[in-house]
């Protein structure tokens, strides 16, 4: 497993699974932000690691930017990155809020 940690503050390249506007595929909800994973990457849930896009009002394929936070997944294994461009901030709330349609139902905290 990665140290998620060590992704604070770096530029990382995003590949975008589920472009913004998308529909989830099992659970039909509609991605309002892109999402996708870092390859080459292991998180606790045995799977690349998850990023959330923020900042970026178009679907994309792929992304780089830089690793502001990570939410970490407290009833969960699944932690995700916060990935912005340069010099974009989002604050505790501001993340919470683009990425309730999903995290609503884990609870977690945002580590900086």
């Amino acid at each position: 497993m990665d140290d998620f940690k060590k992704y604070i503050g770096k530029k990382v390249t995003v590949t975008v699974d589920r472009k913004m506007g998308s529909k989830h595929p099992k659970w039909g909800f509609i991605y309002p932000n892109n999402y996708g994973y870092i390859p080459n990457t292991v998180s606790g849930d045995g799977e690349e690691l998850d990023a959330y896009i923020l900042g970026v009002f178009d679907p994309v394929e792929s992304f780089e930017g830089v690793c502001i936070a990570v939410l970490h997944r407290l009833t969960d294994d699944d932690d995700k990155l916060i990935v912005v461009p340069e010099n974009v901030d989002y604050t505790d709330e501001q993340i919470n809020a683009l990425t309730e349609y999903q995290e609503r139902f884990f609870k977690h905290i945002i580590i900086r």
